[in-house]
């Protein structure tokens, strides 16, 4: 592997891990908080999203595993830039979600989430493919 191709693989392992960290907080918190408490937290969560709210967190630990197990593992490899693609459409969801609610003070870290997610899905499938086990 040339030098350019090992510094971009460094910097996809740091984006995968630091990405794949802030989701895992974000999930355990979603899937185990008690909702009333989450609220407090969250504007959005009330007892009416209480299931969305469940359903993120729990697509944001598997998607945080996703980033890591199959790249780390090499077991379907593929499968690393396809969650990091999932991650995408999470923040362009929550993108929307906010504009909606006129909520544009978070929609900076949800462009910088999603563009973490947009440089790990290119570069794990077009740049520094994961190669799986033989």
């Amino acid at each position: 592997m040339e030098q350019k191709n090992k510094n971009l693989n460094v910097l996809l392992w740091i984006a995968q891990v630091a990405l794949a960290a802030i989701f895992l907080m974000a999930g355990i918190m979603k899937s185990t908080t008690p909702i009333n408490e989450l609220s407090q937290k969250l504007n959005w969560v009330s007892e009416d999203t209480k299931f969305l709210v469940r359903f993120i967190g729990i697509s944001e630990l598997l998607g945080a595993i996703g980033l890591i197990l199959p790249s780390l593992l090499r077991i379907k490899p593929i499968l690393t830039p396809l969650a990091a693609l999932g991650f995408l459409i999470i923040m362009i969801s929550a993108i929307i979600f906010h504009i909606v609610r006129g909520e544009y003070n978070v929609l900076p870290i949800n462009f910088l989430f999603g563009a973490i997610a947009l440089f790990i899905a290119w570069g794990r499938y077009k740049k520094v493919p994961i190669q799986p086990k033989s």
